[in-house]
């Protein structure tokens, strides 16, 4: 289910790329589902803020992986959040 949040100015609601569990049911430690999802820069845009001009809710954007993101908590489901300038690029 998608959030019904609605970020301000130019911020943008990512799909948190960590996965802690492998589909055979392995745990996966911290460090290594962190590592895994910084191979994962091209994510689906949740929601948008008022002020984005180049992406909109819907499109497939790519984030450089060393991007400093902020991980939240949104309705129960940890999502990333970045500023529109941190984009690369959409499809």
């Amino acid at each position: 289910m998608k959030p019904k949040f609605k970020p301000n100015g130019s911020w943008i609601v990512l799909p948190d790329p960590v996965v802690t569990e492998t589909k055979s049911g392995i745990i996966l430690d911290e460090k290594t589902a962190q590592a895994n999802a910084k191979r994962s820069n091209v994510l689906d845009v949740i929601s948008c803020g008022p002020n984005c001009l180049f992406v909109k809710k819907g499109n497939k954007v790519m984030i450089d992986p060393r991007t400093e993101a902020t991980r939240t908590v949104i309705d129960g489901t940890f999502y990333l959040m970045v500023q529109e300038h941190q984009i690369l690029g959409k499809w």
